[in-house]
C-alpha cells in the first residue's frame, strides 16, 4: 500500500470543468492533509492555471499535461473511442495504464469514461460486460455499499459473486470496515426464494471459501436499516433501487420545503431550520455522497458527478486516494483467482460418479 500516490484527473470532465476541479484540490488538502498526494492534471493548460491561481492553491505537487482534446457530455460512447485519443479523459485513464498516476477521477461522460476505461484498463473480472458501480448509501448504521447500480443490466450467479468479492473489497478500503458484511438483495430471505441466478450465487459464496461474511439474502428494506455493509444486485434491480431512493429523497425535502414555507411563522422556522434540513437531505439521498468507483477494471477509476461542486468533487477525490492507498486491487485478484478455480473445479455430481 503506497504512502505517496499520484491522482490522475480530466480536468475538463462535468459541467464546470477547472473551475470546480481546481478549488476542489484546495478543499481535499485542507480536510484530509493531501500529504504524499500528486495530481496529474489533463486539459486546458492556461484554464486550469488560471482556476489553481483563483482558487489560491498551491501549485506543489501539482502536474499540468495540456491538450485542447475535449469528449463532450452527450458525445456516444463508440464516438468517444473512436475518436477521444488525446482528449482529457482519455489521457487521464492512459495515465493510469502506464504506470504514471496510481488511480484517476473524472466527472466527464459517462459511457466514454467506461467505454474507454474498459479498452484501455481491460476488465479484471471474466464475464462482466463492463465495470459495476457502485454507490455509498447512508443507512441507519452509516454507509453501505450497493452493486452493480446500473452498468450491467442482467448478471449470472458468476457475477453476482464477483460483485460481493469487488464490493467487500471496496467497502473496506474506503469506508474503513474491517471485515464488511455482505448480502445478497432478493424478494425473500428464505433459501428457496429468487431466480437461479441469485440462489445459485448464494450457495457459491457459502461454499467458495473466499473469506467473506456473507450474511445471506436481503431484501429491499434492509438496504437503508444498514443490515448488511454490502449489498450486491445486477445493475437493472439495482439502479431503479437507487433512482427511487433518490426520487424519495427529493420528495420528502420538498414536501418539508413546502410545509416550511407556507406562512410567516412557517419561514421564520425554516430560517432556523435550515442547516438542519441540508444535513438531513445529504443524510437520506444516496446520491449525494460524491464519487462512484468502476469496479471490476484493471485500475482504479471513479465517476464523480458532472454537476458536482468544489466540496463534492473533492470527495471523489479522497475516495480516489484511499483506493489507490489500499490494497483492494490485490484483494479482489486473490479472490476472483479463487473464484475461477471453484468454478473449474468438479461437481459433487461429478465427483461421486
Amino acid at each position: 500500500m503506497p504512502d505517496s500516490v499520484t491522482i490522475s484527473i480530466d480536468a475538463m470532465g462535468g459541467d464546470h470543468g477547472p473551475s470546480v476541479v481546481a478549488p476542489a484540490i484546495g478543499v481535499f488538502r485542507r480536510r484530509h492533509g493531501g500529504e504524499g498526494v500528486s495530481f496529474l492534471l489533463h486539459g486546458d493548460e492556461v484554464a486550469i492555471r488560471a482556476e489553481l491561481t483563483r482558487a489560491a492553491v498551491d501549485p506543489a505537487g501539482i502536474e499540468v499535461r495540456h491538450t485542447d482534446k475535449v469528449i463532450a457530455m452527450d458525445e456516444k460512447p463508440a464516438q468517444a473511442m473512436r475518436r477521444g485519443k488525446g482528449s482529457s479523459l482519455w489521457n487521464a485513464i492512459e495515465a493510469v495504464k502506464t504506470g504514471e498516476a496510481h488511480a484517476v477521477v473524472s466527472a466527464g461522460n459517462t459511457g466514454a469514461l467506461m467505454a474507454v476505461s474498459k479498452l484501455l484498463l481491460r476488465m479484471s473480472a471474466h464475464g462482466l460486460e463492463r465495470p459495476a458501480i457502485v454507490a455509498s448509501w447512508p443507512t441507519y448504521r452509516g454507509i453501505t455499499a450497493v452493486l452493480d447500480v446500473g452498468a450491467n443490466v442482467e448478471s449470472d450467479a458468476e457475477q453476482l459473486v464477483e460483485f460481493a468479492i469487488m464490493g467487500e473489497a471496496f467497502h473496506a478500503a474506503v469506508h474503513g470496515v474491517a471485515r464488511p458484511t455482505v448480502g445478497l438483495l432478493n424478494v425473500g430471505s428464505e433459501d428457496m426464494k429468487g431466480h437461479e441466478a441469485v440462489r445459485e450465487a448464494a450457495r457459491l459464496l457459502r461454499e467458495g471459501g473466499f473469506g467473506l461474511d456473507y450474511r445471506g439474502f436481503v431484501e429491499g428494506d434492509d438496504i437503508a436499516k444498514g443490515t448488511v455493509d454490502v449489498v450486491v444486485t445486477d445493475g437493472f434491480t439495482g439502479n431503479i433501487a437507487l433512482k427511487t431512493a433518490e426520487g424519495v429523497a427529493r420528495y420528502i425535502f420538498v414536501q418539508l420545503k413546502d410545509a416550511l414555507t407556507s406562512g410567516v411563522m412557517a419561514r421564520t422556522g425554516a430560517l432556523l431550520a435550515l442547516p438542519a434540513l441540508k444535513r438531513m437531505r445529504q443524510r437520506i439521498d444516496p446520491g449525494a455522497i460524491n464519487g462512484g468507483p468502476l469496479l471490476g477494471l484493471n485500475g482504479i477509476v471513479v465517476k464523480s458527478h458532472g454537476g458536482a461542486d468544489a466540496k463534492g468533487f473533492g470527495n471523489a477525490i479522497r475516495i480516489t486516494v484511499d483506493l489507490a492507498r489500499s490494497d483492494y486491487l490485490a484483494k479482489v485478484g486473490e479472490n476472483l483467482n479463487r473464484l475461477t478455480a471453484v468454478l473449474a473445479a468438479p461437481s459433487p455430481e461429478e465427483t461421486s460418479t
